[in-house]
């Protein structure tokens, strides 16, 4: 067995060629498309470069792929939160250990000798909503953007000494069933009593909807998220400026005090049904056809991505009201018949719990794992107890300091 390093003289057609060969015949994957995938790992179009870096490998035998993997970190993040963890993702391999620890050794030696003591995986070199975790249930295929494995991929990060970071839980709203009533009357109550002001996405005005998703993102993860990394308007303009092609105004929604953005929920329609014609290359005539495609039927479900309020505001219903908005938003379109709701973490029970309430049903369950360098290190599991707002119902209250 061979591993071999991406480099600009190798190409990356072997990365994706290598996830193409060992996923032949099964009918539950989808290929992402190749250009996407470059796209992180360009340092041109990807900010975490500015303070990071990342390498990939394929390995091989005899010319025949066995597997791939990518490493990568970015400084900054890493330092948020000990131990220091860089990341493992894109990791794909037949069912044989001795393969999977060759690339799992690469990738722990790379980070080692960068100064890391973890490696989690498998992530994205990214935002955590694409590309992030090992599906352990519901294989099924993927909305666009969650990611998709064999069976086999949970033994082998665990024989390998991984373990269980984290569970992240999608679910799935069939838009045909209405919604609970009493959720329908309560939201409706709500509406007129708050005062806030809703307000769905425009094109026409895409700065000041960055700005205001910007501050809601930075606003309410921080809060929530003990490792979350600011993010600017450079960092949301090109997310949507390249999904422009997808993208449907309100299907994105917006909550308002006196002007003030405190509140977002952000869905896209699954192109995956679309992409899963593509094989994850486009060319002009198959983007021709995938515009089609997509202005056509043969899309009927959209995922959530994002979804959250500002912390003051955490208790007021208003996400009620966002979702709500949202689900009439689609059912305006009678050919859509499906919500994916992805993903929750086991950390957050509170959405989970709102995903239930409006009729959601438990589809899919990925596992964010993290590997120790230090086997003497004690292993604790993500609790999110450092990002956690004392305004939150479901807070874990901490001792005064």
């Amino acid at each position: 067995m061979k591993l071999v390093e991406i480099t600009p003289a190798a190409g990356s057609r072997i990365f994706h060629d290598a996830a193409r060969a060992l996923y032949s015949g099964d009918p539950n994957w989808i290929a992402p498309l190749d250009m996407e995938i470059e796209a992180i790992f360009n340092p041109s179009k990807n900010a975490l470069f500015a303070k990071g870096e990342a390498i990939r490998w394929v390995l091989t035998d005899g010319g025949r792929p066995l597997g791939r993997i990518a490493a990568f970190v970015n400084h900054d993040k890493a330092k948020l939160r000990a131990p220091h963890a860089g990341g493992v993702g894109f990791f794909e391999c037949v069912d044989d250990q001795a393969a999977a620890a060759l690339l799992f050794d690469a990738a722990r030696a790379w980070l080692a000798s960068r100064g890391l003591e973890a490696m989690d995986g498998s992530v994205n070199f990214g935002e955590n909503y694409n590309y992030w975790g090992v599906l352990v249930e519901g294989f099924m295929p993927q909305g666009y953007g969650m990611p998709y494995n064999k069976p086999t991929y949970a033994r082998l990060f665990e024989t390998y000494g991984f373990q269980e970071f984290f569970r992240q839980y999608s679910y799935h709203l069939d838009v045909r069933k209405p919604l609970p009533e009493r959720q329908v009357k309560f939201a409706d109550f709500l509406e007129k009593r708050l005062g806030f002001t809703y307000r769905h996405y425009d094109k026409k005005k895409r700065a000041k909807f960055v700005r205001d998703m910007v501050e809601v993102l930075n606003t309410t993860w921080s809060d929530y998220m003990e490792d979350f990394h600011p993010v600017t308007e450079k960092d949301i303009e090109p997310v949507l400026k390249s999904a422009k092609p997808i993208l449907v105004e309100d299907f994105i929604w917006f909550a308002y005090k006196d002007e003030r953005p405190i509140g977002m929920l952000v869905a896209f329609p699954d192109v995956n049904q679309v992409l899963a014609k593509f094989d994850g290359r486009l060319n002009l005539w198959k983007a021709l056809r995938f515009l089609a495609l997509k202005s056509g039927k043969t899309i009927t479900r959209n995922r959530l991505l994002l979804a959250g309020m500002v912390p003051e505001f955490q208790n007021s219903g208003a996400i009620g009201i966002l979702f709500l908005r949202f689900f009439r938003s689609v059912a305006k379109r009678p050919h859509y018949k499906e919500i994916e709701l992805s993903w929750v973490g086991d950390y957050n029970p509170r959405m989970r719990k709102v995903y239930e309430q409006i009729g959601a049903v438990q589809k899919k369950v990925h596992v964010t794992y993290r590997f120790l360098f230090d086997p003497a290190r004690p292993f604790e599991r993500f609790t999110n107890v450092g990002g956690n707002s004392a305004l939150r119902r479901d807070a874990i209250k901490k001792d005064p300091a």
